[in-house]
């Protein structure tokens, strides 16, 4: 097949989309599909674009066997809702042209969106109807409805009802795919065919990832002396609800046996180390390179997951995937009955999203019955390998798009 994808973010970028977007086009070329990603200068989560691209116009490589055509795009530094909407549109316009170039060289036969971003995905619609290819939509997350959600955009009035509509437009596709039961379900609620909605899961790397056996080698590199690390590696957004770890270093300050550390990048990390400051139990460090990524997560006696209440069910944290993997006890800030609760279930505890208190209880009854934590570990590497192997996910997403191809 003829594939082209289009995906504001991509490899080199170490978390969030990219990786698992770089994952499938890489897997695909692997097959011997013919393959070419529209994507974004890296940026991605310090919301500055890699010093190695800055210069750049669009330049096109091959990686992997991959065609990658990276284009310019506007990178706000402060990310608010109107400066996003700005930096979706600046990607959707130069993917156009983009893949405009692309299609003249080698028509698509399928043609694959990432959202986020929405926006941009009207630019891969365009060139499928162009091609007359096949469409296929992938959701990571259900950026109309976060955005309100999490308070980047106002609720209500003329600018909500035009994001609905356009959301009810943009979700037309010939195939619609998302990451969890329970996004799927919201596909179909949001009217999406039920033969068309796919679960097409973001996948562990239980490969590169496995239960570190002794101590991490970043115990000695950060100078953690206490037996216990309370860790959270990722982007540091809004989505997060990350506040309620800074909270939970607070009320367990005595605790001389634990250690917070907090891994990751984003645009609330200046604020959260405001937060904590005179907390000498929590550590604060850069993202770290992708192959120190099993002695990272290692590091952690418990990995944290908070997540907001009102983004639950708009995205399943991809994060959550290599901490299973990992064979660590995980603590999330979940209700009952959503996806990532259920998907915690038996590998740690869930607690109540904006709990401080019950999210410091949790962290202490997983470090003080050990016979529960070490459950939790058994179970999270077996969920990993049952529910998230890589090649069980992308085998079944490459029969569902043979499938797509073979209607043509």
């Amino acid at each position: 097949m003829k594939i082209h994808i289009l995906g504001i973010n991509y490899a080199p970028e170490m978390v969030g989309i990219g990786p698992y977007t770089a994952g499938m086009a890489e897997w695909l070329a692997s097959a011997g599909h013919e393959t070419t990603v529209i994507c974004a200068q890296p940026y991605y989560p310090l919301w500055k674009v890699d010093a190695a691209y800055r210069s750049r116009p669009t330049s096109i490589s091959e990686e992997n066997g991959v065609r990658v055509v990276r284009v310019p795009v506007y990178v706000p530094e402060v990310p608010d809702g109107k400066k996003r909407l700005l930096h979706h549109m600046s990607f959707g316009a130069r993917a156009e042209l983009a893949l405009r170039s692309e299609g003249r060289r080698s028509p698509p036969e399928i043609v694959i969106g990432i959202a986020p971003s929405l926006i941009s995905t009207v630019a891969a619609r365009r060139a499928a109807r162009r091609h007359n290819a096949k469409f296929w939509l992938h959701i990571q997350d259900f950026e109309v409805e976060a955005a309100f959600a999490t308070g980047l955009l106002k609720n209500g009035g003329i600018l909500t009802k035009a994001a609905d509509h356009f959301e009810k437009w943009a979700i037309e596709a010939d195939r619609v795919s998302t990451i969890s039961p329970q996004m799927r379900a919201k596909l179909i609620d949001k009217g999406v065919a039920s033969e068309r909605a796919i679960e097409f899961r973001n996948w562990a790397n239980i490969d590169e990832i496995s239960p570190l056996q002794g101590d991490s080698c970043y115990r000695k590199k950060w100078g953690i002396d206490r037996p216990y690390v309370a860790l959270y590696s990722g982007n540091i957004a809004n989505k997060q609800g990350i506040e309620i770890v800074v909270e939970a270093a607070r009320r367990l300050h005595y605790r001389k046996d634990l250690a917070f550390v907090v891994c990751g990048n984003g645009p609330n990390r200046a604020r959260l180390i405001d937060q904590a400051r005179n907390l000498d139990n929590i550590h604060f460090h850069d993202l770290q390179p992708r192959e120190y990524l099993s002695e990272l997560l290692g590091l952690a006696t418990i990995h944290l997951l908070p997540q907001i209440a009102s983004a639950a069910d708009l995205v399943l944290p991809s994060k959550l995937t290599n901490m299973l993997a990992s064979g660590r006890a995980v603590i999330a800030t979940a209700h009952s009955g959503t996806g990532l609760a259920d998907e915690v279930n038996g590998c740690g505890l869930i607690t109540p999203p904006g709990d401080g208190e019950a999210f410091a209880t949790g962290i202490e009854r997983l470090l003080d019955d050990a016979p529960l934590r070490k459950l939790a570990q058994k179970n999270a590497r077996e969920r990993a390998i049952s529910r998230w192997s890589r090649e069980q996910i992308l085998a079944n997403f490459g029969s569902q798009l043979q499938s797509l191809y073979n209607k043509m």
